[in-house]
């Protein structure tokens, strides 16, 4: 089977015809991905719920991820200044292309219902961002710790430099978009 590294690199020849390019710089590639998980307030209740999403975070992408703490204080949202409120991750290089592979070939066929990616949720400077409910999707999540299941988003950033090279790039790499 292909990755999407490889279909990264091929897909110059085909967006070639497409949209002009002469060099493979031109082309779109991938950058990062950007992974992000909102833990809330309910961290001031359990203090181990933080750690819990943090181990399953490292666990699913292979790296550490890094607290992330409220700007601001929100009445509303019982929130103060520094409280602990998420977590976030950057992978690049060979974590990005390894993270990428694991979503589209095993984790996005897994999840309950899917019918595709909104084609609408690639914004205008080429990135791809969309939620997932569910972490247990991801294969390195054992099945009997079902009581604790978190969401996350992830943002697969590009050097696109439209919406519709981008779009024509995400196909090319395999992201199942709807119909």
């Amino acid at each position: 089977m292909e990755t999407v590294k490889e279909k990264e690199k091929k897909s110059f020849e085909v967006l070639k015809k497409t949209f002009g390019y002469t060099n493979h710089m031109a082309a779109p590639r991938l950058v990062k991905i950007a992974i992000s998980s909102g833990t809330g307030s309910g961290m001031k209740r359990d203090r181990k719920r933080n750690e819990l999403v943090m181990d399953r975070l490292m666990k699913i992408t292979g790296q550490k991820p890094s607290i992330r703490v409220a700007k601001k204080s929100v009445a509303g949202f019982k929130s103060r200044e520094g409280d602990q409120i998420g977590l976030s991750l950057t992978l690049r290089g060979s974590r990005m292309y390894a993270f990428i592979d694991k979503l589209i070939n095993i984790a996005i066929p897994r999840t309950k219902d899917f019918r595709g990616i909104d084609p609408k949720v690639v914004d205008s400077m080429g990135n791809l961002t969309f939620g997932i409910r569910e972490h247990v999707i991801f294969p390195e999540t054992p099945d009997e710790e079902l009581k604790d299941v978190f969401g996350l988003a992830i943002t697969l950033v590009t050097t696109a430099k439209s919406k519709d090279e981008a779009l024509a790039f995400f196909k090319e790499l395999g992201v199942p978009f709807k119909k």
